[in-house]
C-alpha cells in the first residue's frame, strides 16, 4: 500500500479487536525518515519499536524522589525532580 524505505520509520498503536475475532482496527504514523520519527514520537513508543532504550531506576530512588516532592509545593517542585534526576 505505502512505499517506506526504512521499516523502522512506521509506528502502529491502539489496536483494538472486534467482538467475534477476525478484525482489529487501530492507529499507524508513516515519518519520512527515522530521525523525524525520533523527534516526534513519544519516548515509549521508540522504546516499544527498539530504538531507544529503557532508563531503568530503582524502586528506592524513584520512592526517595516522591517523597522528597511531597515536602515541596510549586515550581520548586520541579526544581527538585531535576536535581533528583541529574544525581
Amino acid at each position: 500500500m505505502y512505499e517506506v524505505k526504512d521499516p523502522n520509520s512506521i509506528f502502529v498503536f491502539k489496536f483494538r479487536t472486534h467482538f467475534g475475532g477476525g478484525k482489529s482496527t487501530g492507529f499507524g504514523l508513516i515519518y519520512d525518515s527515522v530521525e523525524n520519527a525520533k523527534k516526534y514520537e513519544p519516548k515509549y513508543r521508540l522504546i516499544r519499536n527498539g530504538l531507544d532504550t529503557k532508563v531503568e531506576k530503582s524502586r528506592k530512588q524513584m520512592k526517595e524522589r516522591k517523597n522528597r516532592a511531597k515536602k515541596i509545593r510549586g515550581v520548586k517542585k520541579t526544581k527538585a525532580s531535576e536535581a533528583a534526576k541529574k544525581k
